[in-house]
């Protein structure tokens, strides 16, 4: 609610603190020991919301753009509204495990380079590849322009079909990595991010609220007690 919807609730004796009715929206609460209700139904608060998104193609990694779809559109509007952005990021035409947040300190963390925070994705590429030599040489790093990646693991799951594990986040690495061997990326999709998994139970445009133990597990990883971040 606004400010002024919550004032007019109030006047109007739909909220209560504690079973009592309160008719001002400016009383004092301690969020942690009192029970709001508003008609009947008690509000449940949370300092910090975490939502895992299963991302799909034609939407950008940004919390607002004039042109572009962006993935807090997919969101709930009561959701939209608490600050919320995306951790890391996805291209355009990629797809797969997104996280949302209003922790931004946490944030942070997860996409810092300091804790190499790791990400699996599979990743469909134009051209086979069966030389173990070019296999050897993305793991151990390539040249994206400049930069020399970082140590990673490509498992081939057929000639064209790889699973990608990084532990770091260089823009448009994946793709500018099989660039760098003469191929080419034609569908990427993120499936795990700091030892949280997608779950399969999401469609394309579909989320839900991480769950406590996941939840703890990205507390973990921004901790450096635990592998996962960053963007593809």
């Amino acid at each position: 609610m606004s400010r002024r919807e919550a004032a007019k609730a109030a006047k109007g004796g739909r909220i209560t603190v504690n079973g009592d009715a309160v008719r001002s929206a400016d009383i004092r609460i301690s969020e942690e020991t009192d029970t709001v209700a508003i008609d009947g139904a008690a509000v449940e608060w949370r300092r910090f919301v975490y939502i895992m998104l299963s991302k799909p193609e034609g939407y950008i990694s940004a919390t607002d753009d004039p042109r572009e779809k962006t993935v807090l559109e997919l969101i709930s509007e009561r959701d939209r509204k608490i600050g919320l952005f995306p951790c890391g990021r996805l291209d355009k035409d990629s797809t797969g495990l997104m996280l949302l947040t209003n922790d931004g300190a946490l944030a942070h963390r997860l996409l810092s380079p300091k804790y190499h925070c790791e990400k699996r994705y599979i990743v469909n590429i134009a051209k086979p590849i069966e030389d173990e030599g070019i296999i050897s040489r993305l793991e151990s790093g390539v040249d994206i322009g400049g930069e020399i990646t970082r140590p990673a693991k490509f498992t081939p799951m057929t000639p064209t079909r790889f699973e990608v594990t990084l532990r770091e986040g260089r823009y448009h690495q994946i793709k500018r990595m099989f660039e760098s061997v003469g191929n080419k990326v034609v569908t990427l999709r993120r499936v795990s991010f700091a030892g949280i998994e997608l779950d399969p139970r999401l469609k394309s445009g579909e989320w839900r609220y991480l769950t406590d133990d996941e939840i703890s597990a990205l507390r973990a990883a921004s901790e450096g007690g635990a592998a996962g971040a960053g963007e593809e």
